[in-house]
């Protein structure tokens, strides 16, 4: 079914994070983020693991440490959503000690022909890219490429002269002024540089993202040419608003690499780690894996795939290789990338980041005077309790969360409705995948769900 341009416009104008307003209100005097950790030995050695391939999502025999009766719990939960008609398909994977504890599959992949969801459908991950581009970044910080205190000018100087918005005058247009500094590396991957984004928000710096077309830039040069026209939503590091922030970040790899941004995620990421399935297009060859994204027909009140090009992800379709939201990914391949944090950078012998660095950006950085209102699939006003690391948020005060992940957890969410989240303390990660757009309506029901029903099977 084809829906009508004007709802089309709507969804895209939804891309990656669903009608959230930006954060406006700015404290007087906002502490500073965390610096640098220590400086640690780059000799570490790579822990004794079991390899951890997920070729085969089949559970182990052990049972892994969850209890039957609550992994089936689990497995009613997250099908209630495809049965009730929330989802057309939904697939999970809970991994717990480097070993499949579960993993479930329910529903369709393709409406055409009801062909189900499979261990190895290709989903949308949307703003789960975001963390990838964030592991991308810090391996050139390794590297001494830069240090998280430098401005972001060292490597984008044409951001050298934004303004700040400072209010709105009588007819609406920004009040601007200058910048009481440059937005710090830290600040950029935290999300408190002062970046708009466009996807909500009707003051003057969302909608230039939106007028200008920031997002759908043909290249990633040109994109960060309209970005540098667009002033600040407010003072660096004084306020957090999920923003562009990532994107410029993979603008940033592919300078300081001088190699494009996909080529060196291919290079340094996917395939070191083995994700043979994770790329900013789905080649001919893959398509009949690759799952329909859905999405609710006002009209008909159902479910119906969305037919429109800006969904298909075809190679050549899309200039920008977008590091905020642009890749496409496996099960199997998102666990591979989880298990590799899980492990402190490592995975199956392949050193992808130092444990010191991992630490570092599973690292609350925020004072607690910010407020987060997104979790990367859509507006979520229930965030206290989590705070903000390096492309990840973090579980601060589990209390406050109404989750029973515990503190010092991490995660993340894609437009379409998918999430995961990395549990250090108990070894163990979780991803879940589904095709709806926007997602953010669902978050809450799924990821705190699933979250809630794995540490309710969780053996003693």
């Amino acid at each position: 079914m084809i829906l009508s341009s004007d709802y089309l416009r709507c969804l895209a104008a939804a891309l990656i994070l669903a009608g959230a307003s930006a954060c406006t209100a700015v404290p007087a005097e906002a502490p500073a983020l965390a610096p640098d950790a220590p400086a640690v030995s780059a000799e570490v050695s790579a822990p004794a693991l079991a390899s951890s391939n997920f070729d085969k999502l089949e559970a182990s025999a052990s049972g892994t440490g969850f209890t039957q009766d609550g992994l089936a719990a689990l497995d009613a939960a997250m099908g209630a959503a495809v049965d009730d008609g929330v989802v057309k398909g939904i697939s999970t994977l809970l991994v717990k000690d480097g070993q499949v504890a579960h993993y479930y599959a329910h529903g369709i992949r393709r409406e055409a022909d009801q062909a189900p969801i499979t261990e190895d459908t290709i989903f949308r991950i949307y703003s789960m890219t975001k963390p990838i581009t964030g592991v991308a970044l810090m391996m050139l910080y390794e590297d001494g490429a830069f240090s998280l205190d430098d401005p972001i000018t060292k490597f984008v100087p044409e951001f050298a002269d934004l303004k700040v918005m400072s209010g709105v005058d009588a007819d609406g247009a920004p009040v601007l002024e200058d910048m009481d500094h440059v937005p710090t590396m830290r600040e950029l991957m935290s999300h408190t540089a002062g970046f708009g984004y466009g996807l909500g928000g009707d003051d003057p710096v969302n909608q230039a993202f939106r007028d200008k077309g920031v997002l759908s830039s043909p290249d990633l040069d040109t994109y960060i040419s309209k970005v540098a026209t667009i002033p600040l939503l407010f003072q660096p590091g004084s306020n957090w608003s999920y923003s562009t922030a990532v994107d410029i970040q993979g603008y940033i790899v592919q300078k300081i690499s001088g190699k494009p941004f996909g080529q060196y995620l291919q290079e340094k990421i996917f395939t070191p780690l083995g994700m043979t399935d994770t790329a900013f297009f789905v080649p001919e060859a893959k398509r009949d894996r690759f799952s329909d994204v859905f999405t609710l027909n006002p009209e008909a009140g159902e479910l119906v795939p969305l037919d429109d090009p800006r969904f298909a992800y075809r190679q050549g379709a899309f200039g920008m290789e977008a590091g905020g939201h642009g890749l496409v990914s496996t099960l199997a391949d998102y666990a591979r990338f989880s298990q590799m944090m899980v492990n402190d950078g490592e995975l199956n012998g392949v050193r992808i980041l130092r444990p010191e660095t991992v630490q570092l950006m599973q690292t609350n950085v925020l004072p607690e005077s910010f407020h987060l209102f997104s979790d990367g699939t859509g507006t979520n006003l229930s965030t206290a309790g989590h705070g903000f690391g390096l492309d990840f948020g973090v579980i601060v005060d589990p209390s406050a969360t109404g989750t029973k992940m515990p503190a010092g957890s991490y995660y993340w969410g894609g437009a379409a409705g998918t999430w995961f989240w990395i549990d250090p303390v108990n070894d163990l990660f979780f991803v879940g995948m589904v095709q709806i757009f926007p997602g953010g309506s669902i978050d809450r029901s799924l990821r705190g769900d699933s979250a809630n029903r794995v540490y309710e099977a969780l053996a003693e």
